[in-house]
């Protein structure tokens, strides 16, 4: 294992090249079938008869998507210290990390059960659609719920398969989930004609599906990196603390992150059920774009992560660097794609003229984003792995205060151009204040000879 960090970092430029590679095709591949996801989910409801069904839609997925990714910490952080394990070898660690990962999952699902009523009231009060886009998205909330405790048990998994360097795991399990979404989709909601109901129930019996598998999966992979079945020593107290401190800060990043966009989506909400439809079309966009550079983020998070474990400085810079050059070249194909086909792929998320229309309008801020995002994706991956989480939550915090201050500004003036240019500029500070203190990451590596 240390021989395959160190090799990173040695004297070879295409072993980096590949290795990226290798680590970034299979994230790359699997997240290509979420953007799928949406799109079918955008599109079964955007050719249905009433707008309010697809403006439903997009309120009730906006409100579970900040709800369970308010805990994406558990991803993000069992990837940091996976890595970091896994470079350092240390086999006992790999297992004891997980499983008080997975005890954290499943308290707070049950939590989440416990406090949905509540949760539903306080989030549609934020949302200015009307009642019965209201009532269809209280609906799509009350089955989304139910699916909590394994959705959070997948995030853990996830991460901790993305920090082994086990990408493939991801590919298999992504792929497993969507599919079936995908085919549950069309025939709950074109089939069965349940609507709304229908795309909720759907992702909920492929989530379910998914978190089996990926537990299966995990027991074979944990078996082979430790053949010997190490005992996972659960109650170290400095390295609990650790864990909570480094959640925690990781949770304050995520609510702010999910935060922004929820208020960008709420933002959209008060320009009526249209702009709020053709926001949701215009989001998938961004989509896209993300799920594509998450590969080279992930790659960075898992070969960052190792060579800090390692103690490897130059394999550290090396994974940096061309992580982040195969990421800005995607996202320049992302943009270019975008200015040739975006009117194209509107048509093809929804069959509603007045959506189109609107969305075609706001089309050059899509174009844009790519080129602006890129950094913000690839920095995020590097601080993951480094486990550098003070710095992404300050980062987010100032970042977040920009933006709404922004949106205030700029909305009276520019309408929905201005929210649009808002984002693209809490895009840009996101890149800007994790730049700032990437020093830090690298002094986190000592350099040693291979």
């Amino acid at each position: 294992m240390a021989d395959q960090i160190s090799q990173f970092g040695g004297n070879d430029p295409r072993a980096g090249h590949r290795d990226v590679w290798r680590l970034a095709g299979p994230i790359i591949l699997a997240n290509l079938s979420i953007p799928l996801l949406g799109a079918v989910d955008t599109a079964v409801i955007g050719h249905s008869d009433h707008v309010y069904n697809l403006s439903a839609v997009a309120i009730g997925s906006t409100i579970i998507h900040f709800l369970f990714w308010a805990f994406g910490f558990l991803r993000m952080g069992v990837t940091g210290f996976a890595a970091q394990a896994r470079g350092a070898n240390d086999a006992p660690e790999v297992r004891a990390l997980v499983l008080r990962s997975l005890a954290i999952a499943c308290s707070v699902g049950v939590l989440l059960w416990l406090l949905q009523f509540p949760i539903i009231t306080l989030s549609l009060s934020l949302f200015d659609g009307s009642s019965e886009a209201k009532d269809l998205a209280t609906d799509y909330f009350q089955i989304r719920i139910w699916s909590a405790p394994v959705v959070l048990i997948n995030y853990c998994l996830m991460g901790w398969f993305i920090g082994m360097q086990n990408t493939r795991a991801v590919l298999i399990l992504q792929v497993l989930m969507n599919g079936l979404n995908i085919v549950l989709d069309l025939y709950f909601v074109l089939g069965l004609e349940w609507g709304v109901a229908g795309v909720a129930a759907a992702t909920v019996i492929a989530e379910v599906t998914a978190t089996l598998a990926a537990i299966w999966l995990y027991r074979r992979e944990v078996a082979k990196f430790d053949p010997g079945g190490q005992a996972a020593a659960l109650w170290q107290p400095a390295k609990i603390k650790r864990m909570l401190s480094i959640n925690f800060d990781i949770f304050i990043r995520t609510i702010c992150l999910l935060s922004a966009f929820a208020f960008f989506t709420s933002q959209a909400s008060g320009f009526g059920d249209a702009t709020t439809a053709a926001h949701l079309v215009l989001i998938q966009f961004q989509g896209f774009l993300a799920f594509g550079l998450d590969g080279f983020a992930h790659a960075a998070e898992a070969l960052v992560g190792g060579a800090i474990g390692a103690k490897k400085r130059d394999a550290l810079r090396n994974a940096v660097k061309i992580a982040s050059l195969w990421a800005v070249l995607i996202a320049a194909g992302y943009a270019l794609i975008y200015a040739i086909l975006g009117d194209l792929i509107i048509a093809v998320l929804t069959g509603m003229e007045d959506v189109q229309n609107i969305a075609g309008q706001y089309l050059p801020w899509i174009i844009l984003s790519p080129i602006i995002s890129v950094w913000s994706f690839m920095l995020d991956g590097v601080f993951i792995g480094a486990t550098f989480s003070r710095e992404m939550r300050n980062g987010m915090i100032i970042s977040l205060v920009l933006f709404a201050a922004l949106t205030l500004i700029l909305k009276p003036v520019l309408g929905y151009h201005g929210v649009w240019l808002a984002f693209i500029l809490f895009m840009a500070s996101r890149a800007l204040t994790l730049g700032i203190f990437y020093p830090r990451v690298e002094r986190a590596a000592i350099n040693e000879s291979v």
